[in-house]
């Protein structure tokens, strides 16, 4: 009886490893692990050594990621691999931010128009015809120019919590346009706790309903760039600068009436820096714009990202063409 059972026991037991090795193995497609594959590079530009995150096939549709203040293409660490299996998703990090090279002040001019020049040769070396800008924050003052100078190539805009209206800027900026009127010595100093941790992480924390959604990874790897060796002088000459994106925002709403290009607005409805005023504005110029108010702070891809990818996703396929329809060249 006892031999019976064992037989009977060994002959199930051979039976379910026959049935569990034949049962298939579903892993994903190698062309789709491979298209969400982050790539990290380099690139010389004007004697400018430039980084940038890369992912998604080379002849998908571009989408061209641009970072504000104090984070770098970090801030699109988790927002890239949700959008690559579609697009070609480009990030790179200005000078003196992120990973980037940061120039002496004396040998690079630490602006706004030449951040866009920067940019502007950075996407001519990777040949892009084509691309949509994401804009947040100083990518909205980059991105802008490089949309109204080349209008040609721009096929959607998304903006996020990135300001083009006198209504989004209000009681934060008032000490920075205090050092605008004067560029006096002191005005400038009243600005360097903009550089301290305790800013940095006000700026991720503030407006945000669940904290737990933060990763402290975003904030301290901003810090750490922020505290390198006169880092701090370069990002108080670009609040100065910041002046000059004002007198700009007649030319970049025109540039959207006219223009009227494929625009998601995607604003993080509590932010104190771009408050929620400046998000309603673009659908005055451009009636085709699709806005969306979120329960967060500045840096909504922080709280809300996958329901920020998935507007995108939707977005894009609506407006811009899929591979196949406006090839671009690969590296």
């Amino acid at each position: 009886m006892t031999k019976t059972l064992l037989t009977l026991a060994a002959a199930a037991a051979l039976a379910a490893g026959t049935a569990q090795a034949a049962a298939p193995v579903h892993t994903p497609p190698p062309s789709a692990v491979a298209t969400e594959q982050v790539h990290y590079r380099t690139t010389q530009v004007e004697g400018v050594e430039v980084f940038y995150r890369e992912a998604g096939p080379a002849d998908a549709p571009v989408l061209l990621l641009l970072h504000g203040f104090p984070t770098s293409s970090h801030m699109f660490r988790e927002l890239i691999p949700r959008l690559a299996q579609r697009y070609r998703v480009i990030a790179p990090d200005y000078p003196g931010f992120g990973y980037s090279a940061a120039p002496a002040r004396d040998s690079f001019s630490y602006t706004f128009d030449n951040y866009a020049k920067v940019v502007d040769k950075f996407i001519g070396q990777l040949r892009l015809d084509r691309y949509a800008l994401y804009v947040m924050d100083y990518g909205a003052p980059v991105g802008f120019r490089l949309a109204t100078a080349h209008p040609e190539r721009v096929t959607a805009i998304v903006v996020q919590n990135g300001n083009a209206y006198d209504e989004g800027i209000t009681g934060f900026w008032d000490p920075i346009k205090a050092y605008w009127r004067s560029g006096a010595a002191a005005d400038r100093e009243a600005l360097r706790w903009l550089t301290s941790p305790k800013a940095t992480q006000w700026q991720y924390a503030d407006g945000v309903r669940d904290a737990s959604l933060l990763s402290p990874d975003a904030w301290n790897l901003d810090q750490a760039r922020l505290d390198r060796a006169g880092n701090q002088e370069i990002q108080l000459d670009l609040f100065y600068d910041y002046r000059n994106n004002l007198p700009l925002y007649p030319q970049w709403q025109r540039y959207f009436r006219e223009h009227k290009p494929p625009m998601l607005v995607v604003w993080g409805r509590n932010d104190q820096i771009f408050v929620a005023a400046g998000a309603a504005p673009y659908q005055r110029d451009n009636p085709n714009a699709e806005v969306h108010m979120l329960d967060t702070g500045h840096f909504a891809l922080e709280t809300h990202g996958p329901q920020i990818a998935s507007m995108i996703r939707g977005f894009l396929d609506r407006h811009v063409p899929r591979a196949g329809q406006g090839r671009q060249a690969a590296r």
